[in-house]
């Protein structure tokens, strides 16, 4: 008796936005869209989202390790006490993104996040917070086309994480780091990543 022949699949179906680049599909295969609860990996997602507003993700995907090292390996704490010494050396640094007003906003917003850990015992607390009993929300989309740059929930966060002071975390942005983060699961219904 023979074993059964394996499928084997040479062109696995994914989402289109992730194309065809080794790093963005390794990225799109083993995290966008997997739940985060880590704080560390929350602040890193948060620092590299606001980056990204008005960019590609690719752009700053392929950055990614280079903000590892410009931002103390994303520890919330250091980047918080960043000074003008840090902000001069890191608009000086070729492998970020070298905007004063998203490097000022990255230091800020780490303070405020040290707040809302103290508050709320977590970022992750706070943030999960939101969603109904704290669970993803999964869709069921057929087409990249399909997926909103936002909805109500990125709304309503956004507009409390503006209320606190963060900067670049407009309601798109959000909605962008609830997909990364998998707050809520966008891979299309027929994606190898769903």
């Amino acid at each position: 008796m023979t074993a059964p022949i394996e499928k084997i699949e040479h062109n696995p179906v994914r989402c289109s936005w992730c194309g065809t680049d080794v790093l963005y599909t390794k990225y799109h295969d083993e995290e966008w869209g997997k739940p985060v609860y880590d704080d560390h990996i929350l602040f890193e997602f948060l620092i590299l989202e606001s980056a990204q507003a008005g960019l590609s993700w690719i752009t700053i995907l392929r950055k990614r390790e280079n903000y590892r090292k410009a931002f103390a390996d994303f520890d919330v704490q250091k980047v918080a006490a960043f000074t003008s010494v840090d902000i001069d050396r890191l608009l000086l640094d070729p492998g970020i993104v070298r905007n004063r007003l998203k490097i000022t906003a990255a230091i800020s917003n780490a303070s405020l996040f040290i707040q809302i850990q103290k508050e709320f015992g977590s970022f992750s607390n706070y943030i999960w917070g939101f969603l109904p009993d704290k669970k993803p929300i999964l869709n069921y989309w057929k087409t990249h086309s399909d997926i909103p740059a936002k909805i109500k929930i990125s709304d309503t966060i956004s507009l409390d994480m503006k209320k606190r002071g963060f900067k670049f975390f407009g309601s798109t942005i959000c909605y962008a780091h609830m997909q990364a983060t998998g707050m809520v699961n966008d891979h299309i219904v027929d994606c190898i990543a769903r």
